[in-house]
């Protein structure tokens, strides 16, 4: 069975603790251990998240009084090289004689997609009010609340393309086991000239993962977190984990932006453009998602619907534009 097994930003850094090296390395020692599992029976890719990463190097590159500080894909494409490389050396660790790699991945959006217009996308550490005022102001920061906090705010365009399918499929076909399309990949859009040039942003790695999966024609995605399940009115008295469900019943829910609205439109995407099975749940859980026995897990149903007006004519997954955030 072909599995995408997207890994959240926990993987990394659990929440609280710190971004040093050492951390990263005993969560992703974890984190493998759980994809090894699957892998020893399955044709496994994995993609994974990067947002406290990007966020830590754009900080380190503002601060550093030289050069102008480099563009969002290119700080992409250094997170990706970094966590790309401790996941690949760990599962290589666990799976003795299992070749392991890494695939530097570009996703291709539209230069004139909306999310230019209005950043959306929460990275790096929640702030009070006052500082995130004093870096907004020192370096042309779009910032927003998110909950008690205030967060730098980035654009998020859509993914339409990942231009490494063909390498990551000859990889995968060979037996090998891909890491590839860290972070949503990294963010290029075609020129009017023609050619390909990375772009200010940072795609969703949940709806990158779903288009990751639809476009490998993956059996199963696994959208892994620290939660168990999805949940019904979370955080608040009776909120309750939903079992086995369908993209129907999950868009009858409001999910919060900034956690778990993105994985549960990845699942019903991955679901709604052909795929048969999607999950969402606990890292330590993943075999047992897997097999169908933990988490949220997301299925077809028996509607009947033609979901093929959910793919446009090249084939990728169409996205509709997301809601406008908050001004500050």
């Amino acid at each position: 069975m072909k599995v995408v097994v997207a890994l959240g930003g926990t993987a990394l850094a659990r929440r609280g603790e710190p971004l040093d090296a050492e951390v990263q390395r005993q969560n992703i020692t974890r984190a493998a251990g759980a994809i090894a599992a699957i892998a020893r029976t399955h044709s496994v890719i994995v993609t994974h998240g990067s947002g406290p990463q990007v966020a830590m190097l754009a900080m380190q590159s503002d601060a550093y009084a030289g050069p102008k500080p480099y563009p969002l894909d290119m700080l992409g494409a250094e997170s990706d090289g970094l966590i790309g490389y401790l996941i690949e050396q760990e599962l290589r660790n666990q799976l003795p004689g299992k070749h392991v790699v890494t695939v530097l991945t570009q996703v291709e959006v539209h230069r004139t997609d909306p999310a230019f217009r209005r950043p959306s996308k929460p990275i790096g550490p929640p702030m009070d009010e006052a500082t995130a005022d004093r870096l907004a102001n020192a370096h042309g920061w779009t910032i927003n609340p998110d909950g008690a906090k205030w967060r730098r705010m980035v654009a998020s365009p859509e993914p339409l393309r990942i231009l490494e399918l063909p390498a990551i499929k000859l990889l995968s076909d060979a037996g090998v086991l891909v890491v590839c399309a860290g972070g949503g990949g990294i963010p290029v859009a075609a020129q009017p000239k023609g050619g390909m040039r990375g772009v200010d942003a940072v795609i969703d790695k949940d709806l990158s993962a779903a288009l990751l999966a639809h476009q490998f024609k993956a059996d199963a995605l696994l959208l892994l977190t620290d939660v168990e399940a999805v949940y019904e009115n979370w955080g608040a008295k009776g909120a309750k984990p939903i079992g086995e469900t369908t993209p129907v019943e999950l868009r009858k829910t409001t999910f919060a932006a900034s956690s778990m609205r993105p994985k549960v439109e990845a699942a019903c995407r991955f679901i709604e453009s052909g795929g048969s099975f999607a999950a969402i749940g606990n890292l330590d859980d993943a075999g047992q998602i897997l097999l169908g026995h933990r988490g949220t897990i997301v299925r077809r149903g028996e509607s009947g619907l033609d979901f093929t007006d959910k793919i446009s004519g090249s084939g990728n997954i169409e996205f509709a534009p997301a809601a406008d955030p908050p001004k500050k």
